[in-house]
């Protein structure tokens, strides 16, 4: 089964994302996780290699841009099943970014959660993302 990662993860890793590598428009929706959705498990820093960390950065970069290239849509829609189309869209443009870096969905979101949680990871992720 397919996981979004707009839908799984929410705005917190997007939040991160952006504050790492590029500012997120203020007042932006925060999608909420789905029903039935679990979150990622975040993975041990120490679990987390230098080749995971940047094949991440690259990800969340892209997702960034996917996310600020869909927020006026999401804004702009006027009904519910407008507004799905829009995170259905947006969905399968991040999950489609994350994988072509080479990580799953669930490696994507874990690391993630890791680098959250974790502030030398988060450093080293900052490092990487200039």
């Amino acid at each position: 089964m397919k996981r979004s990662y707009f839908s799984a993860v929410g705005a917190g890793l997007i939040v991160m994302a952006s504050a790492a590598m590029a500012q997120a428009p203020q007042g932006a929706p925060e999608p909420g996780p789905a029903q039935g959705v679990t979150p990622a498990q975040p993975r041990p820093a120490s679990s987390v290699s230098d080749d995971q960390l940047r094949k991440f950065v690259s990800a969340a970069q892209k997702v960034a841009m996917i996310s600020q290239e869909y927020t006026p849509r999401l804004n702009a829609a006027t009904d519910a099943a407008s507004q799905q189309q829009v995170h259905k869209e947006a969905d399968g443009k991040m999950v489609d970014a994350v994988h072509r870096e080479g990580l799953t969905v669930d490696e994507f979101n874990g690391i993630g959660q890791a680098v959250e949680q974790n502030p030398g990871l988060a450093q080293r992720a900052r490092d990487m993302a200039k």
